[in-house]
């Protein structure tokens, strides 16, 4: 795990939906793969402008909550992507939002 790992737990009862709105969502520009437990998001060093060491993995797992990690090169990175997955998951999640991020 590096520096720039983080993962949260978030409680919802539609977590393999959520999941899978969210990566639809993000694979009209960004590489996507994804079934209804597990998906990943590769979001790319120079996404938006930005100029990371290297790409970020957003990786989601659905179970009994949604489980969020991400795999950034940089603290910017990082904390761009918590809150990017943040305010996407809140919008899809409209009817229970906000939701808890309790990222570790």
């Amino acid at each position: 795990m590096s520096d720039f790992t983080t993962t949260a737990i978030v409680p919802t009862a539609n977590a393999s939906r959520y999941l899978q709105q969210l990566c639809k969502h993000w694979q009209h520009n960004l590489t996507v793969e994804f079934d209804a437990g597990h998906g990943t998001v590769v979001f790319p060093r120079d996404a938006r402008g930005a100029d990371h060491p290297g790409d970020a993995l957003v990786t989601f797992d659905a179970g009994d909550a949604l489980t969020v990690r991400i795999d950034a090169t940089s603290a910017e990175q990082l904390d761009a992507l918590k809150g990017a997955v943040a305010r996407h998951l809140d919008r899809f999640a409209f009817r229970e939002a906000p939701l808890t991020f309790d990222w570790r």
